[in-house]
């Protein structure tokens, strides 16, 4: 185990059976580790995971898997240039109710143009809070690896570090990076994107003059607090017509709705008229659909359709590990492959940069860049701090 924070490692290792690292690079130094998987704060993910399939292993990487749409460009020349295998822990991938509903959608039983509403989540607010010394048991200047030089506050870090835009992108990365992948997917852009973006959202702390490139080159200072969206409505538009609204709530899911019918979905069950209207021969159809989409793998798409208990939620998280080891023995892609991890991801922060510019961005998904605007170009890489910057 290693951790810049050595309680963290400790407490893991739990005994001595386990070695313990402040240094990660030196856990990818060793010949009997073939797997890693990466449980770090965002802004880490990127470079840890780039660095150990350069060092031969294969990674379970957590979501979100990057900081920025630069990232994920740079993690996918890695993976493609060394053949490694990556999964990234979106395990709603390997959860019954949600192939069901990709499955449904693809197949055009809810119409030709979908609309996807994500309820995603609010996030909070909070501080300025107090400057501290940093504990002696953390490295505070390896917690901040590639991002500005900063005092330490508890607050930056442990599990409230994703609510600052410096180090995540809040509620849009967190829930976001889940549900965001699965519309996409059912879509059926799960490796493009949108072409244009939209939204508003509300910055505590943020000042209405903000300059995010000057904010993430360390040259603006924000009050020392939280300071990712609390309250947010995005629209992404996708070139066959179909879009994509990201929204706090109510409730926790995703809700596809096209000319002929709509269905609801989350970690619980899955509902509406179309579910309740199958007949065997589309029951059969969709069976054969989800088993491709899961790459051929047996899974059970009426299982846990309609779960109140979530007792298929633990399940899905199991299958989902497990599909990794299948994948690093026969090396194939896993179903949450980065590529189209990358792509979800990618939407995830272009909701971010329209809502911290203010106003709508054309995207070329093929080039992966912005259409005429260099202030939204600028913030699809971030300056890095030595020595942790990223290279493919």
């Amino acid at each position: 185990c290693a951790d810049v924070n050595l309680q963290h490692a400790e407490r893991f290792a739990g005994d001595d059976s386990c070695a313990v690292y402040g240094d990660y690079r030196e856990l990818l130094d060793r010949q009997d580790i073939d797997v890693v998987t990466i449980g770090t704060p965002d802004h880490w993910h990127t470079r840890i995971a780039i660095d150990a399939v350069k060092a031969g292993k294969d990674v379970y990487c957590e979501k979100p898997m990057t900081l920025t749409i630069d990232e994920g460009k740079k993690l996918c020349q890695a993976v493609e240039a060394t053949g490694r295998i990556v999964q990234v822990g979106t395990q709603q991938r390997s959860s019954a109710q949600f192939l069901l509903a990709v499955a449904i959608a693809q197949s055009g039983m809810l119409g030709r143009t979908i609309k996807a509403t994500c309820y995603i989540g609010a996030a909070p607010a909070g501080g300025p809070f107090p400057i501290e010394d940093p504990p002696q048991h953390l490295n505070w200047d390896a917690w901040l690896g590639q991002c500005p030089n900063v005092p330490f506050t508890p607050q930056r870090c442990y599990g409230t570090f994703r609510w600052w835009l410096e180090y995540s992108g809040g509620k849009l990365t967190d829930w976001g990076a889940h549900h965001l992948d699965i519309a996409q997917w059912a879509l059926g852009y799960d490796r493009s994107g949108p072409v244009e973006i939209e939204g508003r959202g509300n910055f505590p702390l943020v000042p209405d003059d903000f300059d995010p490139v000057a904010f993430f080159a360390g040259r603006a200072k924000l009050p020392n607090g939280f300071n990712t969206a609390t309250d947010f409505e995005v629209t992404l538009r996708f070139a066959n017509g179909s879009s994509i609204v990201v929204v706090p709530g109510p409730g926790n899911g995703i809700l596809l709705e096209g000319e002929q019918g709509r269905i609801y979905v989350n970690r619980a069950r899955i509902s509406g008229k179309p579910i309740e209207e199958l007949a065997k021969n589309d029951r059969d159809r969709l069976g054969e659909t989800v088993a491709r989409l899961y790459g051929g793998r047996a899974i059970d798409p009426f299982g846990v359709t309609t779960d109140a208990a979530n007792t298929g939620r633990d399940q899905a998280t199991v299958q989902h590990m497990q599909y990794l080891f299948d994948c690093v023995e026969d090396r194939s892609q896993p179903v949450s492959d980065v590529f189209t991890h990358h792509r979800a991801v990618s939407s995830c922060h272009l909701c971010n940069i329209a809502m911290v510019l203010g106003r709508k961005l054309r995207w070329d998904p093929d080039k992966e860049d912005f259409l005429n605007d260099a202030q939204a170009t600028a913030l699809i890489a971030r300056p890095q701090r030595e020595p942790y910057t990223i290279e493919a």
